[in-house]
């Protein structure tokens, strides 16, 4: 398999790392695990509804070996911290900090009967933590496909994002959606995925003209924490509404609130809360976005996708209330220069990280005059990255 040198120095690091942590480095299996961006589609996944992400070059990588004995040992060189576990007890404690995410997939692993050893890790990623570029899918797909390989077992692909996401939802104690393992397992370069996170049918679709254009991220460098936090309050006001708007429509099949139509929702959304129909309305018209936006990708209409782009990221920050002054900053920062298609937060939102769909013969001016405009009226230096759209989880 052709890598790029970044990659390949990454690799080469790595290894060395791990021999020095492990006292050896022959046998060592490595593995890739993409970030992603969300084009659009944002708290659309756990409300059974389409989102349309992509895989980005930024990643996570893992060197494994296997054990003899049902240990589990932990490295990374983005943290200090040495995780060590008994696959015979496994369970969440908080001291445990970032491996809770490994073992997370380990713990699923075995209670679906799947036999596992035990195994020497080791990560080390370029996706920053806690930026809505989804580091924490990221490193349950790569773990579980190191437990995979390490036990000599296979299961079918399209289980490991709906098992990495069991483990996220049972262990972690997040009630996230299925996107971003998702993407993470099926990504591939130049391509978006639309995909259905009702029946989890997925296509697909090309960006025909990526020559053309580029994706740029912006960092606003605020840091957020989902578990237990305002991302299970928003799934717990979306079950809310679900209810009682199943009490007025009378038709079979709606399970999730992005079963429901926007002209059903128009017509006796005033019978709900004032927050509740807030919360809803984003969800339902962010569903629809999503798919006229697969319409505009597949046409190669730029302006199209760019102007829903902001219309989705103005529904996040009014009605879904999931945006903070920083985003929005940053989002402005990029919508005040030509050339830009459109732009909106990605990601659950309270800080993270803002996508730009760019043309790519202007990116360098645009980034150099909204990093000034962030800081200015921020006082933090945020981050850029121009990413290129690449493959899911591979072994290297």
């Amino acid at each position: 398999m052709v890598i790029d040198k970044f990659l390949q120095a990454r690799v080469e690091n790595l290894k060395g790392e791990f021999g020095k942590a492990f006292g050896d480095k022959d046998e060592i299996r490595v593995f890739n695990a993409p970030g992603r961006v969300n084009i659009i589609g944002e708290h659309t996944d756990y409300n059974g509804g389409y989102v349309l992400p992509v895989a980005i070059n930024l990643s996570l990588l893992a060197a494994a070996k296997k054990r003899n004995d049902r240990k589990v040992y932990l490295e990374s060189l983005n943290f200090d911290k040495r995780v060590v576990a008994s696959l015979d007890k496994l369970k969440y404690e908080e001291e445990k900090d970032w491996g809770n995410y490994p073992l997370s997939v380990a713990w699923v692993l075995e209670k679906e009967g799947v036999e596992l050893c035990g195994a020497d890790i080791m990560f080390e990623g370029n996706i920053p933590v806690a930026s809505g570029l989804s580091s924490s899918a990221a490193i349950e797909v790569l773990a579980m496909k190191c437990f995979l390989e390490l036990s000599d077992q296979v299961i079918e692909k399209e289980r490991i994002p709906i098992l990495c996401r069991k483990a996220e939802n049972e262990f972690i104690g997040v009630k996230s959606g299925i996107m971003d393992q998702y993407i993470i397992t099926f990504g591939k370069k130049n391509n978006a995925l639309f995909l259905n996170c009702k029946t989890l049918e997925h296509e697909l679709v090309p960006f025909y003209n990526i020559k053309d254009i580029v994706i740029v991220v912006g960092n606003t460098k605020v840091k957020r924490s989902l578990a237990k936090s305002v991302y299970n309050e928003r799934a717990a006001e979306c079950n809310e509404g679900l209810k009682i708007l199943k009490g007025f429509i009378k038709r079979e099949n709606i399970e999730n609130l992005s079963d429901i139509r926007k002209e059903e929702f128009e017509k006796i959304k005033n019978h709900l809360p004032p927050i509740i129909a807030k919360r809803c309305e984003h969800v339902i018209f962010e569903n629809e976005r999503v798919k006229q936006a697969v319409d505009s990708l597949t046409k190669g209409d730029m302006d199209r996708l760019g102007r829903l782009m902001i219309q989705s990221h103005n529904s996040l920050k009014e009605l879904y209330e999931v945006s903070c002054k920083e985003l929005d900053i940053m989002v402005g920062a990029f919508l005040e220069s030509d050339g830009v298609y459109g732009a909106r937060m990605t990601g659950a939102g309270f800080g993270g990280c803002a996508v730009a769909l760019i043309k790519r013969e202007a990116q360098e001016g645009i980034i150099k005059k909204a990093s000034k405009e962030y800081e200015e009226k921020t006082g933090t230096k945020g981050e850029f990255y121009i990413t290129s759209i690449s493959d899911g989880i591979r072994k290297l």
